[in-house]
C-alpha cells in the first residue's frame, strides 16, 4: 500500500511538471481580406471544394504537404461555417502557402567585438595583428498563406484573405492553424484594410 501511495504521489508530480513546461506561443499575422460576393454572401453550411494548382500536383511529396495544409484549412472554414462538400460544392476553395528561410543574426551587442587591431609583448618579443567578431546566424522564418474562394458558377473570385507572420519557429504547421484562423477572422465580409491579429497557441 506504501508502494502505491508513492507512485500515486509521484506520477501527480509528473504530471504537474509536464503541465508547467507548456508555455503559450504568440502568433501575430498581418492580415489582409476581400470580399466580392455576386449574391449573398454564404450561409453556414455552404458546401465547398479544394482545388489545386498544377504546381502543387506536379509531385507526390507536393501532394501530401498540400493534404495537411488543406486538412488545416478545412478545420479553420468549419469553425466559419463552410462545409466541404465537394460533390455539391458551390466553391472552389486554393490554398497556398510559402516559407521563406532567412540568416539572422544576432544583435550586434552580443557580437564578441568589433574588429581590432591588438598589440603584445613579452619575453620573446612583441606581437602584431587584428582581430574579427565571430558572427553565427540562426534561422528566421517568414511565411505567407492565402486563401481564394472562387463561385464556380462563374469562376469569379469572390473571396481573397492573406495572413503574413514571421519568426524564429520552425515547426510549420505548429503555427499554419493560427494564420489560417486570422486570415478567416471576420468572414465572410471582413473589415476592410490591413489588420494585426494576435493568437495564442500552446507548445
Amino acid at each position: 500500500m506504501k508502494r502505491g501511495f508513492t507512485a500515486l504521489i509521484f506520477m501527480v508530480f509528473l504530471g504537474a511538471l509536464l503541465a508547467g513546461c507548456a508555455s503559450v506561443r504568440l502568433i501575430d499575422s498581418n492580415v489582409t481580406a476581400f470580399s466580392a460576393w455576386t449574391a449573398a454572401p454564404p450561409a453556414p453550411g455552404t458546401p465547398y471544394r479544394f482545388e489545386r494548382l498544377p504546381s502543387q500536383q506536379s509531385q507526390p511529396s507536393g501532394n501530401v504537404q498540400q493534404d495537411r495544409i488543406e486538412a488545416i484549412a478545412r478545420t479553420s472554414l468549419a469553425r466559419v461555417g463552410m462545409d466541404l462538400a465537394p460533390d455539391t460544392a458551390r466553391f472552389n476553395v486554393q490554398v497556398i502557402l510559402t516559407t521563406q528561410v532567412l540568416e539572422r543574426f544576432p544583435d550586434e551587442s552580443l557580437l564578441m567585438g568589433g574588429p581590432g587591431i591588438f598589440f603584445g609583448a613579452g619575453n620573446r618579443g612583441g606581437s602584431f595583428g587584428m582581430s574579427f567578431p565571430i558572427r553565427f546566424g540562426e534561422p528566421y522564418y517568414k511565411r505567407d498563406v492565402t486563401l481564394l474562394m472562387r463561385e464556380l458558377a462563374t469562376q469569379k473570385v469572390v473571396f481573397e484573405t492573406r495572413a503574413l507572420h514571421d519568426g524564429p519557429w520552425g515547426d510549420t504547421f505548429t503555427v499554419l492553424p493560427a494564420m489560417l484562423d486570422s486570415a478567416l477572422q471576420g468572414f465572410p465580409q471582413p473589415p476592410v484594410g490591413l489588420r494585426k491579429i494576435n493568437t495564442e497557441i500552446l507548445w
